[in-house]
């Protein structure tokens, strides 16, 4: 039960989760109407969602040490 609360709430399922939040938040307020500075705020918001998640699945995962090191 432990593996799968932290698999839900793993760094790779929150990256994931906070671009499809950010594209949902810009898509409801651009159906309202946006101006050029909100736009540019909006694709800032996205573009680093989008880099976490990147960084997130490419990153290398850090090695556990044994007892041994």
């Amino acid at each position: 039960m432990n593996e799968l609360i932290r698999a839900i709430f793993s760094a790779r399922w929150l990256s994931g989760g906070t671009v499809f939040l950010v594209a949902w938040i810009i898509g409801s307020k651009a159906a309202e109407g946006m101006n050029l500075f909100q736009w540019a705020g909006a694709l800032v918001a996205l573009a680093g969602a989008i880099a976490w998640a990147v960084i997130e699945q490419v990153w290398p995962a850090r090695r556990r040490q044994t007892a041994e090191d």
